[in-house]
């Protein structure tokens, strides 16, 4: 059985993504937040906690001029969802070695979310 709050927990943290909302997305977190992020089957990025998690917000925010994330496919459990992604964002800043800033990026990802007590507790995210 799925659990419809969940899906509004995850609307929420995109909205406050999209917007570069940092502490709108933190407070959908628990404060044990484990996150992983993976580029092609690699480990790129990983927090444990809301500090850590915070560090990675902030970066990531520094990274681009606009981004936007959207719900393709959602796949609801009882304390878990799958949803797959479509990302599009564009680079404010050269990435070294990659791509220059100005740089308009179009992905397919996956993201599983995790909950405990009416919050986010774990996110995967794999592009």
């Amino acid at each position: 059985m799925s659990n419809p709050d969940n899906q509004e927990l995850i609307d929420r943290y995109l909205l406050a993504y999209n917007s570069f909302d940092i502490d709108g997305m933190l407070a959908l977190l628990s404060p044990d937040i484990r996150f992983e992020n993976y580029s092609g089957g690699q480990l790129t990025d990983t927090a444990n906690g809301i500090a850590e998690f915070r560090g990675l917000a902030e970066k990531s925010k520094s990274l681009f001029s606009e981004r936007e994330q959207h719900i393709t496919k959602l796949t609801l459990g009882q304390d878990s969802a799958v949803v797959d992604i479509a990302y599009r964002g564009q680079l404010a800043a050269d990435i070294p070695g990659g791509p220059s800033a100005g740089t308009v990026l179009d992905l397919q990802g996956q993201s599983e979310f995790s909950f405990k007590g009416g919050q986010i507790s774990k996110i995967v995210d794999r592009s």
